[in-house]
């Protein structure tokens, strides 16, 4: 008699097993569909591609399983796709902290330097450095300008990765119209005559 709840117990666990593998596990793929939703959402498409990934074409494996009426499979892939959808918006929030912070440093970097074009440019205009000398400067500062503001668009809409390939490279084009700039202003300075006592 002492066997009988044992093995009531391995029978009962047996028809739990079977009902659940014998009807698509719909719960768990809403539930996996709604973890990649918030994944997406996160941005894990963007700063989590190979997670999220995995985690969309788990749930793609068992959406097919349970077309092939293979519900324990279905029931495996779309736990497997929750997990993998959970990870991927893990992963990027913490790429998407750190693409902001690298992307507003750059912004910032460009800004004080293109702050310093504009300083030089106005002591070469003081030093009468000729007009055509400082037009490519000028040029540079007008398109810094515009991409700084595109960046700063950007920056607002969330879109680090866009804001950081905006100004990439500009800090150093702007620096050497600076080197020139300044080479001008030590040309002009040069050539003035000394001033009477």
């Amino acid at each position: 008699m002492s066997r009988l709840p044992a093995l009531l117990g391995t029978i009962t666990f047996s028809v739990f097993l079977f009902v659940a593998c014998s009807a698509p596990p719909t719960k768990e793929i809403d539930r996996a569909q709604q973890a990649i939703d918030a994944a997406r959402a996160a941005g894990a498409e963007q700063y989590a591609a190979e997670s999220f990934t995995a985690a969309t074409a788990a749930l793609q494996q068992s959406h097919e399983a349970v077309d092939q009426r293979d519900y324990r499979l279905a029931l495996s892939r779309a736990v497997d796709a929750s997990d993998r959808a959970q990870e991927a918006e893990h992963i990027a929030a913490d790429n998407k902290a750190k693409a902001r912070t690298q992307s507003e440093a750059a912004v910032n970097s460009v800004n004080a330097t293109v702050m310093h074009l504009q300083a030089r440019l106005k002591a070469a205009e003081e030093a009468r450095v000729p007009p055509r000398e400082l037009a490519p400067a000028k040029e540079t500062l007008k398109d810094a300008e515009g991409s700084l503001q595109k960046a700063r668009a950007l920056l607002a809409a969330q879109n680090y990765t866009g804001a950081n390939q905006t100004v990439s490279g500009l800090d150093e084009q702007i620096r050497s119209e600076i080197r020139v700039v300044e080479a001008a202003i030590t040309l002009r300075t040069a050539r003035r005559p000394p001033k009477k006592k």
